[in-house]
């Protein structure tokens, strides 16, 4: 059983049940606020005695004061026959009205503790605490898994906004949760007996009159000692008792005190149970702590968010789940397919290729990586592994490189699919461990390890070209991936380009959908996913806006023979495509005001453009922008020279390979400019590189050269969030 198991069952089972907690703990948050807020101050310096005197003297029948940990000091009082509680105002003793609990609060509370059942409903809630605990553990456990270890809990997390939104609130909640569950715990302990508070007993010492007359409170020496501020409730002798005392509890203890003389009968120091009793009462409820409270509060109120990205994440795994026909016994097969796959999408790609070989004839079976094994009838194995978090196996495939090296190595040929994100510095490094793994122990390799990008179906579909063509039969490897809705947007206008090499380019700007149907909120970097008449899988193209742009805007270079883009240079003002938006997180502007260092090379631009368009607050941005020809493909040219003018873009540096003197190509304008990339580098600048995978290889050339002086690389600027490409 693993920690991702038990995290995400114990908050499908209990997760309902912790919303009503966290939301009527949010609601009793207000609680100390509203206390807080009705409090008269007491003076540091003020005495017990003092206190009392004053109080006694202003409200007849006085039983008991108590102060609660608000700092809100009440009187409680016989008013004939009827007992009254009344706000009282420490400096003068006066009531400043009538304390009444409102019955909400206590139904909320009641709800809170019990579930309004009793015994019955105390040990469910102490039964939830416990399952919150135990789901703290175990989300910290994966959390710090995802991050790749615990010293990195703090970083920036990456992924869908979904996954960032659970990720984000749980890290926020997980210390509260925890200490919430085990503060419940003990309350709930001593509620039933469990633990012993060892309250005193009052000793069997009374006052004892002797014919003289009770002591004023202000002359009792014990209460002259004590603090308001530590008191707890001060129990006044019965008047029709002329043997009972005075008994008065604070923080630090119990004492007794003879009415006539002003002895102290007894004095019991706090337990060790007291005391931790206290604490968990102020953790638990941040009751005389109203900041604790209030974090209190917006942490019950954010569990609603927990639970329900939670939720979503779990039903999007479910989708994902694999669905396999023909899936043969291991011993039977001669083609086996294994799985590490942290959230399921990877999947769909082991389904498509299971099909594929299927339809081909082969026997296959397909499993998770956790099961890999080698039956002599296998002629291939395929492995299709995951990269979880810096460089992880994903969980259940965490043992696979320890079963891999006690399986006995056979004649069957094997290749490794790698998917990760080329964001993370240890892009797809579960998967070149595994192929390292096994071609050390001698498997002999079908295809050198391959990594996909994104999940892209048109890496994958590459990649199937290429292991049909290994296995000398072509494959008919149909992978589909599930697509969001899509919106259908307009085209208001374009943009031509000639391009130099006979491969024309145009930016299209399009329509928000109408209020019939919302494409939902993007930033530029975003991609716009569209697919095109007759094709199953999308394209996808950086945007150039944002949605505070009011518009969706792409530059499209048109392929010989590309579907998509050859359907796209068709459309005329007026004509409309589906499209949806798939999120780019990794490559997203980091927040705060630090320098930017934005590369790009041809239709490349468009995302930089995007962040440079979205600029108001004139964030110094460094733009090296390197294309073919000035005429023919200076994509935004125009703009850029427009936003240079108000401040947006703080330089523009081109480079055109093929005009004479135009500077070759966009790493070339680097080097020519090394000494301000290097000192936009060692002022903490952040790098975008957006083009295509040789201009990339180029730049990260001249980048490395430049980082060296300064003690760093692109891999540690990765690792800390200052370098992401979004390469095509």
């Amino acid at each position: 059983m693993g920690w991702k198991w038990l995290h995400r069952w114990i908050g499908l089972v209990a997760g309902t049940l912790a919303l009503v907690l966290g939301l009527s703990g949010a609601a009793l948050s207000l609680d100390p606020l509203r206390s807080a807020w009705q409090a008269a101050p007491a003076a540091p310096d003020l005495s017990v005695a003092t206190l009392a005197q004053r109080v006694q003297d202003q409200v007849p029948g006085l039983e008991e004061i108590r102060r609660l940990p608000s700092g809100l000091v009440l009187a409680f009082a016989f008013d004939g026959d009827q007992p009254r509680a009344w706000r009282i105002d420490p400096a003068s003793g006066a009531p400043l009205g009538v304390y009444q609990p409102s019955a909400l609060p206590r139904w909320v509370k009641n709800l809170h503790r019990s579930w309004l059942a009793g015994d019955a409903g105390r040990i469910a809630s102490a039964t939830l605490a416990l399952a919150m605990l135990v789901l703290s553990v175990s989300g910290l456990v994966l959390l710090a898994r995802r991050l790749g270890g615990w010293r990195r809990l703090g970083r920036r997390v990456r992924g869908t906004l979904v996954q960032r939104l659970h990720v984000v609130t749980g890290r926020v909640l997980l210390l509260v949760l925890a200490l919430s569950a085990v503060t419940a715990l003990w309350l709930s302990a001593t509620t039933f007996g469990l633990v012993e508070l060892d309250a005193a007993a009052e000793p069997e010492a009374l006052s004892t009159p002797n014919g003289q007359a009770p002591l004023p409170p202000d002359q009792l020496p014990l209460l002259q000692r004590l603090r308001v501020q530590d008191l707890h409730k001060l129990n006044l002798p019965a008047a029709d008792d002329p043997q009972d005392h005075w008994q008065v509890t604070t923080g630090a203890g119990q004492g007794w005190v003879d009415r006539y003389s002003g002895q102290t009968l007894a004095w019991a120091d706090a337990s060790a149970a007291q005391r931790v009793q206290d604490w968990a009462l102020l953790l638990h409820t941040g009751d005389g702590a109203w900041a604790w409270a209030l974090a209190l509060g917006v942490s019950g109120a954010s569990i609603a968010l927990f639970w329900y990205t939670g939720l979503l994440l779990w039903w999007q795994a479910r989708r994902l789940a694999p669905k396999l026909r023909d899936n043969s016994a291991p011993a039977q097969a001669d083609a086996l397919i294994f799985v590490a796959s942290e959230g399921g999408s990877s999947w769909g790609f082991a389904q498509a290729l299971h099909a594929a070989l299927v339809a081909a004839g082969r026997r296959v079976h397909s499993s998770g990586l956790e099961h890999f094994c080698a039956p002599p009838a296998a002629r291939h194995i395929f492995v299709l592994a995951a990269t979880y978090g810096e460089g992880q196996a994903p969980a259940h495939a965490a043992r696979a490189l320890e079963r891999i090296e006690s399986t006995a190595v056979t004649s069957a040929q094997v290749a490794v699919l790698g998917f990760g994100d080329r964001q993370f510095p240890a892009y797809c490094a579960f998967a070149e461990s595994l192929a390292q793994a096994l071609h050390a122990r001698g498997w002999q390799p079908l295809l050198p390890l391959e990594r996909i990008h994104q999940q892209s179906p048109q890496e994958f579909a590459r990649w199937g070209e290429a292991l049909g063509q290994a296995l000398g039969q072509p494959l008919a490897i149909d992978y589909r991936p599930r697509l969001p809705a899509t919106s259908r947007l307009t085209l208001q206008s374009r943009q031509e380009f000639g391009g130099g090499a006979g491969e024309p380019a145009a930016i299209l700007r399009l329509a928000l959908p109408g209020s019939g149907r919302r494409l939902g909120r993007f930033v530029a970097g975003d991609l716009l996913g569209i697919v095109a008449p007759g094709t199953a899988v999308p394209r996808y193209y950086s945007l150039a806006s944002g949605a505070r742009d009011g518009f969706v805007e792409i530059c499209v270079r048109r392929r010989p023979g590309g579907l998509c883009s050859n359907f796209l240079h068709g459309l005329q003002p007026g004509a409309s495509v589906q499209a949806f938006i798939h999120p780019n997180p990794g490559f997203a502007l980091p927040g705060g005001r630090p320098p930017l260092l934005l590369i790009g090379a041809g239709t490349g631009v468009a995302p930089l453009a995007g962040f440079i368009r979205g600029n108001r607050r004139r964030q110094p941005m460094h733009l090296f922008y390197g294309t073919r020809d000035r005429e023919h493909d200076f994509f935004f040219g125009q703009e850029l020279a427009d936003w240079q003018s108000d401040g947006r873009l703080a330089s523009l540096h081109t480079a055109f390979s093929r005009n004479p003197g135009g500077g070759g190509h966009v790493q070339d304008a680097l080097r020519k400019r090394a000494a301000q990339v290097g000192q936009l580098l060692a002022q903490g600048a952040h790098v975008r590189v957006c083009g295509s995978r040789p201009m990339a290889q180029g730049v990260a050339q001249v980048l490395e050269a430049l980082l060296a002086p300064l003690g760093l690389s692109l891999a540690q600027l990765k690792e800390r969030g200052r370098y992401a490409e979004d390469l095509f």
